[in-house]
């Protein structure tokens, strides 16, 4: 059974057509980029995946869940992260990863703070009110957030920004070996064309709410004849995509 199974996804936002026929899938165990310029609708399909907004047209079914008629089932078993959405800024570290825990009610939540804690590198900032933290930090803490549940889907947008190339490589790791380990789906948005040739087994390459190619990282750059995926992502978003023959 498919993690993600989305069929033709459409949703407008007055006479803007935000998506428009998006399908794709996402396989347990596998990461996915979601990539595209700003306005492409990738935020708009990760909110329709999270229950957010309701789509006009097509269904989503994750984990085994209709989202339009079941979506509570399927939203205690996901986690969303975005260095953009503020935590609770008067709130600690921990505290903020304490209301989360009851929100899914995490079995041994503080021994899970602690692992978390650990693989982060937050111990020292566990006391540390959010809105003290640096702009690294609160990623890092974000992350956190995003396995507090021990999620079998994790939707990621723009994990790594603000981080330095150690810190980010670290987070990295991290995220693959969760992913190893438990078997979890990840749909990463992302800007980073090195991270998601890193992480990603399949790229969905979305264009004015439409997705205009798929393929794993090496496919795309020999389809186009690009030397990485970076200069793909600009030939597509350029309008200057002609594929090798």
């Amino acid at each position: 059974m498919d993690t993600i199974n989305v069929e033709n996804l459409t949703k407008s936002f007055g006479a803007v057509r935000a998506v428009e026929g998006v399908s794709f899938r996402v396989a347990p165990g596998t990461t996915c980029g979601l990539l595209g310029g700003n306005g492409a609708g990738k935020t708009t399909t990760i909110s329709m995946l999270l229950g957010i907004l309701a789509p006009d047209a097509g269904a989503i079914r994750v984990l085994g869940h209709d989202m339009a008629r079941d979506r509570f089932a399927a939203l205690a078993r996901m986690n969303y992260s975005s260095p953009y959405v503020a935590l609770p800024m008067r709130l600690t570290v921990e505290e903020n990863l304490r209301v989360y825990g009851h929100l899914y009610n995490v079995p041994q939540l503080e021994r899970r703070i602690r692992e978390l804690a650990r693989d982060f590198d937050l111990e020292a900032l566990l006391r540390r009110k959010a809105g003290a933290l640096s702009a690294g930090q609160k990623t890092r803490v974000a992350l956190a957030k995003a396995l507090i549940n021990r999620p079998a889907l994790i939707l990621l947008d723009e994990p790594t920004a603000s981080l330095d190339p150690d810190t980010a490589d670290y987070v990295r790791t991290g995220l693959e070996r969760y992913r190893d380990e438990t078997g979890a789906a990840i749909l990463l948005a992302s800007h980073n064309m090195a991270e998601v040739e890193r992480l990603c087994a399949e790229v969905l390459m979305m264009k004015g709410g439409r997705i205009v190619d798929r393929g794993t990282p090496a496919g795309l750059i020999a389809r186009y004849g690009r030397g990485d995926l970076e200069q793909v992502f600009l030939a597509i978003a350029r309008g200057t995509e002609s594929r090798a023959s």
